[in-house]
C-alpha cells in the first residue's frame, strides 16, 4: 500500500473491547464506542459485530455510525454544539439519547421534538469542576471548561424542564477528559454524578442511567495505567447503590494501542553534537497528536541496519513543530527504510488533514494471518473534487 499508512489490528480491537466489557461483572452497562478516536468504517463494524453502541460527536459520525450498521438505538449524540439539523437528524432518527449541553439546548431539543410529533431522551451533561489530572487540552471538567453546565444548576435545569412534552430526563452525562492515567479524579467526578442523581430521583425524575463518559487512558511511553477492571470498579461501585446502569464512551483504550503509523526514511541530515534528523514521508498532517498536544509516541525502525544514534524524528511539513520525537535512542536508518509510530490508532487518521496538500494515508486492517485494505489512500482528484 505505500506509505505513509494506519495499520491496525482487529485481534487486539475485539480483545481491549471484551477486556472492558467482562470487568463489569454483570452490572448493567453499555459500552458506546466514541467513534472521534478513530471512525474508519472498518473498525467500527467491528465495535457493531461486538454488539457496542457508538458515541457520537457530530452528525457526520451518526451518518457513519448508520453506514457501520448501527440502529439508531446504539447511538448517543454528544456534542458541545450541536446545529440545529444535527439536532433534528437525531430526533428523527431516535436514537438512544441525546446528551444535552445546556438549558438553551434542551429548549431547543424539546421544540424541535414537538415540531415532529416526537419525544426524545435527553441526559444532561453536568460539569463537576474536577481536574482529570491529564494535558489541559483534553480535560473537559473543570467550570472553566466549556463543557456542560455546573453541576450546581443541574437540579433546577432538569426541575424547569421536567414537563415539556418534546424531551424526557433519562440520564446523566459527564466526561471530565481524556488520557486519564489516575483513578482518583474519576473515583469523585462519578460521587459527584451519583450524589446529584440520588437528588433528583428523591424528587421524583425516574433517570435510567448514568453516562461516565471515557477518558480511560494508555501507556504511551511503557508506564503503568490502570487496568480496565480498576477502572470500572472505581466507576461501579459509587454507582451501585443507585441501581442505575452504566453507560461509557472508551475510545482511545480500545484502539489506541491497535494501530501504527507506518512511514518511510525520506532523509537523514546530520547535526552537531553527533545527533541526526531522521526525515519522514509523514507528519502532523499524517498524526496531529505530537505537534499539538507534544504527545509521546514510541518508534520503532523497522531495518535495524545502523549503529545506534542520537535522532530527532521530523515530519516532511513546513512547520518546526512537525516533529515526532526529539532525542531517540534508535539504529540510525538509511533513506528508504520504514519506521513505525506505535499507538497511532486513536486521534491519529481521525484528526488528519491535507496540509500542504498531502493526500490522507491509506489504511489497513490485519485480521488473523491476512489483511485488507479499509480506506484508500486519497487521491489529488479526491483533494480537488470540491473545488471551482
Amino acid at each position: 500500500m505505500g506509505t505513509p499508512v494506519y495499520v491496525y489490528s482487529a485481534a487486539l480491537v475485539r480483545q481491549r473491547f471484551g477486556e472492558l466489557d467482562r470487568a463489569f461483572e454483570g452490572y448493567p452497562h453499555r459500552l458506546h464506542y466514541a467513534l472521534k478516536a478513530n471512525s474508519t468504517l472498518g473498525l467500527a463494524r467491528i465495535i457493531h459485530a461486538l454488539g457496542g453502541g457508538v458515541d457520537a460527536n457530530s452528525g457526520g459520525e451518526i451518518e457513519v455510525a448508520i453506514r457501520a450498521g448501527f440502529a439508531p438505538a446504539d447511538i448517543v449524540l454528544t456534542g458541545v454544539g450541536k446545529t440545529p439539523d444535527e439536532i433534528r437528524l437525531a430526533v428523527g432518527l431516535d436514537i438512544s439519547v441525546i446528551n444535552a449541553e445546556s438549558a438553551g439546548e434542551l429548549d431547543r431539543i424539546d421544540a424541535i421534538a414537538r415540531a415532529e410529533g416526537r419525544c426524545a431522551r435527553v441526559a444532561l451533561r453536568v460539569n463537576p469542576d474536577i481536574d482529570a489530572e491529564s494535558h489541559p487540552h483534553i480535560s473537559t471538567g473543570l467550570r472553566t471548561h466549556k463543557f456542560g453546565v455546573p453541576i450546581r444548576q443541574a437540579v433546577d435545569i432538569c426541575r424547569a424542564r421536567a414537563a415539556r412534552p418534546g424531551v424526557r430526563l433519562v440520564g446523566l452525562h459527564s466526561h471530565i477528559g481524556s488520557q486519564m492515567v489516575t483513578l482518583d479524579p474519576i473515583r469523585r467526578a462519578t460521587a459527584a454524578i451519583v450524589a446529584l442523581a440520588d437528588e433528583l430521583i428523591a424528587g421524583g425524575d425516574r433517570l435510567e442511567h448514568l453516562d461516565l463518559g471515557g477518558g480511560l487512558g494508555i501507556s504511551y511511553n511503557g508506564g503503568p495505567v490502570p487496568t480496565a477492571r480498576d477502572y470500572v470498579q472505581a466507576i461501579v461501585e459509587p454507582v451501585r447503590p443507585a441501581g442505575l446502569a452504566i453507560l461509557l464512551e472508551p475510545g482511545r483504550w480500545i484502539v489506541g494501542p491497535a494501530g501504527v503509523l507506518i512511514a518511510s526514511v525520506v532523509d537523514i541530515k546530520a547535526q552537531d553534537h553527533g545527533k541526526y534528523f531522521v526525515v519522514l514521508d509523514a507528519g502532523m498532517s499524517e498524526l496531529m497528536r505530537p505537534a499539538l498536544y507534544g504527545a509521546y509516541h514510541r518508534i520503532h525502525v523497522l531495518e535495524k541496519r545502523g549503529e545506534d544514534a542520537v535522532c530527532d524524528i521530523v515530519g516532511p511539513l513546513c512547520e518546526t513543530s512537525d516533529v515526532f520525537g526529539v532525542d531517540r535512542q534508535l539504529p540510525l536508518p538509511a533513506v528508504g527504510d520504514l519506521v513505525a509510530v506505535l499507538d497511532a490508532g486513536a486521534y491519529g487518521s481521525a484528526m488528519a488533514s491535507n496540509y500542504n496538500r498531502h493526500p490522507l494515508p491509506a489504511e489497513v486492517l490485519v485480521d488473523q494471518r491476512s489483511w485488507r485494505l479499509i480506506r484508500r489512500r486519497q487521491t489529488l482528484a479526491d483533494l480537488l473534487a470540491c473545488e471551482q
